[in-house]
């Protein structure tokens, strides 16, 4: 008969399983395994019978047994027959080094010995408690709720096929002929107007990587590379690490200006099919005269498509780079954005003279991008599950467009916006005076998450008027009336009125 302190003492070596986390016999194994590797479950302990098990975890019998099955199966646990399960004596727990530094032990001066002190890095992270947030009106993160989950498991069923995961290693072989960039080249670079060969075409670890390569491959003290104010940090960080100097340009209702500052540039970064921060998309005219202006200053422009053939529509505007006919644009873009953050596959296009210099870069990085994900987003092309996805996501995003325009206009109605007419955010400039960053934290105590414009800034006065980012991505459709009346109510109450200053 089992003691109550017997129970105890399995119960804190195994935790109540989560219904809603892993699958259940995966917690479990889990759970032995690692006490057994901690040295908690020594070699002979006598382990619960499978009826015992299931009464102390809250799962069913069936389950326990297929665990102690599975268990037996990996060598961890030892059955023996009319006397229960044991865990196995061939199990070394892991050891814990203890070594202590001599007294007079000095580590190196590590100050001296890295390269030369570069300025401090400034990020426009969002708080590690966003999950938490109730209303988080945020940009980059994705509706998980509406993620094809059985297609992409199917996918990645077949990426873990014998034959498939026999490509997963390229090394040696010609890495641009991926099965990832052939339907890269024939399903989605075409419907952005872009046409490309294998060697135009590199695979990155998502966008983050491609600033640093093209930083790396351009960026130099003495050149200067404009980018959009306000605009992306990330990129801004990038070019600046090795010494570029960095010049803002100013932004209107049609995208970058045609500015005199830009004909200081020798490299131009920009986002013309939703500029980030603002959602302007960079008119076709605009689009015209700055590539005229690039070839008559002998300018290259980075090109930014952060979040492709998301236009409610269906009718983009062709890329920057499907209209330039000197190959003066490097395009980047990403699978992330549409697919998971988490995935992590970005590519660039450029002439095959400069794909092949960047990949010589990122080989001293990284020998690939993990063959796996590349297969399995493969097939989800091929298979037609992206193409399924973006018409959901257009559908998706323009009814949170309508729900976040109509609640503003109750919420807020002295303030000022442009409809969306693709992506997920929505450039809002306030009414009255605002310390932004007054006003983001009150956001935060009260549940509401939100960028402020001046996180996009350069140059602090840059915006005439206080900004905030709303991102419509992620957040549910039901949470989003209420989230931008709560927001209403915060912005509201923390107003500045004349010649009163807030701490």
């Amino acid at each position: 008969m089992r003691s109550s302190q017997h129970d105890l003492v399995w119960r804190q070596l195994l935790p109540k399983v989560r219904k809603h986390d892993e699958p259940l016999q995966v917690q479990l194994c889990t759970a032995f395994v690692t006490a057994m590797l901690e040295g908690r479950l020594p070699a002979g302990t006598r382990l619960p019978s499978s009826r015992d098990l299931a009464l102390l975890t809250g799962v069913s019998r069936n389950t326990a047994v297929l665990v102690y099955e599975r268990l037996v199966a990996e060598g961890y646990v030892d059955s023996r027959p009319r006397d229960g399960f044991f865990v196995c004596g061939a199990i070394t727990p892991t050891q814990q080094a203890r070594a202590s530094p001599a007294p007079t032990a000095q580590p190196p001066d590590w100050s001296a010995r890295m390269h030369r002190a570069r300025p401090e890095i400034v990020w426009a992270d969002r708080p590690p408690i966003w999950r938490e947030v109730r209303y988080p009106f945020i940009y980059g993160q994705f509706d998980p709720k509406q993620f094809p989950l059985s297609q992409w498991r199917q996918c990645s069923r077949q990426a873990l096929e014998v034959k498939a995961v026999d490509r997963w290693w390229q090394e040696g072989e010609n890495v641009g002929e991926s099965q990832l960039i052939d339907q890269l080249i024939r399903r989605v670079l075409p419907r952005r107007g872009i046409a490309a060969t294998h060697d135009q075409v590199l695979l990155t670890l998502g966008r983050q990587q491609s600033f640093y390569l093209l930083a790396r491959l351009f960026a130099r003290p003495g050149s200067v590379i404009g980018v959009e104010e306000p605009g992306y940090r990330d990129p801004r960080n990038a070019f600046a690490h090795d010494g570029a100097q960095v010049l803002p340009l100013p932004v209107d209702e049609q995208g970058l200006q045609i500015s005199p500052a830009l004909a200081q540039c020798d490299y131009l970064y920009c986002t013309p099919a939703y500029q980030c921060p603002t959602g302007v998309t960079m008119s076709q005219a605009r689009r015209l005269a700055l590539l005229e202006h690039a070839q008559r200053h002998d300018q290259v422009l980075f090109e930014d498509d952060d979040d492709p053939e998301t236009e409610y529509d269906g009718h983009a505007l062709p890329a920057l780079k499907a209209i330039d006919p000197a190959q003066r644009v490097i395009y980047l873009s990403s699978l992330s954005k549409l697919l998971s953050p988490g995935l992590g596959i970005g590519y660039i296009v450029a002439p095959a003279p400069v794909i092949e210099q960047l990949r010589q870069l990122q080989r001293l990085m990284i020998r690939q991008i993990p063959g796996n994900n590349q297969i399995t987003a493969a097939l989800f092309i091929q298979q037609g599950h992206y193409d399924r996805l973006l018409q959901q996501a257009r559908e998706n995003l323009q009814l949170r467009a309508l729900a976040v325009t109509r609640a503003l206009r109750e919420a807020l109605p002295d303030a000022e916006f442009a409809m969306p007419s693709g992506g997920a955010t929505l450039w809002l400039k306030l009414a009255g005076r605002h310390d932004l960053l007054s006003l983001y934290y009150a956001g935060v105590a009260k549940g509401v998450l939100f960028d402020p414009g001046n996180a996009f800034c350069l140059d602090p006065d840059t915006l005439t008027r206080p900004s905030i980012r709303l991102g419509f991505g992620s957040i549910a459709q039901e949470l989003i009336a209420p989230g931008i009346q709560l927001l209403g109510q915060v912005i509201n109450s923390h107003a500045r009125r004349p010649g009163v200053v807030r701490s």
